[in-house]
């Protein structure tokens, strides 16, 4: 779904920004950390076959090795991210509902007919 601009529609309403963060939750983080696993899984098998058997291992298995260090890395940040994402959305809710309470409190602090009185009457 795109907006006006073209770009894509952002949660803007609160139902819709815990919608979003329900969605991180319960499916976007759980499924990346899924893959992440499966591929750490996979990349392990690697290094495990190309490793050392005889004292001489493929150097292979030290390159991979190392990307196999990074790619996790690299997973946990993505994770990090989505959770801080999901966090946003939460509290990003909650923060701009009690700006606008606290905006609306002072609001009527300052209006104007808390001065006015009405015309004697005849």
């Amino acid at each position: 779904m795109t907006g006006s601009s073209g770009g894509p529609d952002l949660a803007s309403s609160p139902a819709e920004k815990t919608t979003a963060a329900n969605t991180l939750h319960n499916d976007i983080e759980p499924d990346t950390k899924t893959a992440g696993a499966w591929a750490d899984d996979e990349t392990g098998a690697v290094v495990k076959a190309f490793d050392a058997k005889d004292g001489h291992g493929w150097l292979t298995s030290g390159a991979v090795g190392k990307a196999h260090k990074v790619w996790g890395e690299q997973v946990q940040n993505l994770v990090n991210q989505l959770s801080g994402d999901e966090s946003a959305l939460r509290t990003n809710t909650t923060l701009l509902f009690g700006t606008d309470v606290a905006v609306g409190d002072r609001t009527r602090k300052v209006s104007v007919f808390d001065g006015y009185s009405p015309p004697p009457a005849n």
